[in-house]
């Protein structure tokens, strides 16, 4: 969504004198630069048509493509085949400690935090998830499949299995709550931290790539994770994943 009705409009006066020696789609290039710093288009943004670009500056569709490849090439841009081209969001730094809290982090950053719980079902635990919550294979957990939101945009799309006999009804305390960390006060752990993390990087599918509201193929950043209670038993492991152009991971140490 744009700021102005025809942002295009907003652009560079095509019968203004160019610098000498400066190229068209250079000029191109830096104008549109100059209207995104302005604020004529919002982070997230699509940019207008090749062809209307094209129209305003009087140049031919190649030399559009062009400037836009500049802009692409100093991250202001990303072109996205049959949707167009969109100005890139600010990443949210998202640090990774022993104490990770996504409403904390995010809300402590200025943003407006939201979430949903998008489904949740009891299932049998595989020998992996067995292995991360130190409990026997073919234990029934709880799978809460989450999406939440900062400014609004979908940032991340998170699976997290809990002991279903230790968390009943956790899927039911946590739509109520919107919160893992109010949802496990409510069964008497008021403190837990992060015991591991492991992030791997991967292309988005249907299942991700609709929720988040991204194109199939565009890259995640994917957060495996163990939190333990004040006792060092864990509690929850999740499998987060971040629409790579949103945020930026920082290692804490």
């Amino acid at each position: 969504m744009t700021r102005n009705a025809n942002p295009t409009a907003e652009l560079l006066d095509p019968s203004r004198d160019a610098p000498s020696g400066v190229s068209l789609w250079r000029r191109i290039a830096d104008e549109i630069e100059n209207s995104i710093a302005r604020g004529v288009f919002e982070p997230g943004s699509k940019l207008p048509g090749e062809m209307e670009i094209a129209v305003r500056f009087g140049v031919n569709r190649h030399t559009v493509r062009r400037a836009i490849a500049a802009l692409a090439d100093r991250g202001l841009v990303r072109a996205e085949r049959g949707s167009g081209t969109f100005i890139e969001q600010q990443r949210i730094p998202y640090p990774i400690k022993q104490r990770t809290r996504f409403s904390e982090i995010v809300g402590g950053a200025g943003h407006a935090v939201s979430g949903r719980l998008i489904s949740s079902a009891i299932e049998e635990c595989n020998a992996e998830l067995a292995k991360f919550l130190k409990i026997k294979a073919g234990t029934p957990v709880a799978r809460l499949e989450k999406l939440r939101h900062a400014d609004r945009v979908p940032l991340c799309a998170s699976t997290t299995w809990l002991d279903a006999a230790r968390f009943p009804g956790a899927a039911a305390v946590y739509a109520s709550t919107n919160s893992i960390t109010r949802m496990l006060t409510r069964f008497g752990i008021k403190n837990y931290s992060r015991k591991s993390t492991r992030v791997t990087a991967a292309i988005a599918e249907a299942a991700d790539a609709a929720p988040l509201r991204i194109a199939i193929g565009r890259p995640l950043l994917v957060v495996d994770s163990v939190d333990i209670d004040g006792n060092g038993i864990p509690i929850l492991t999740s499998r987060s994943r971040f629409a790579a152009d949103r945020l930026e991971l920082v290692i804490e140490t």
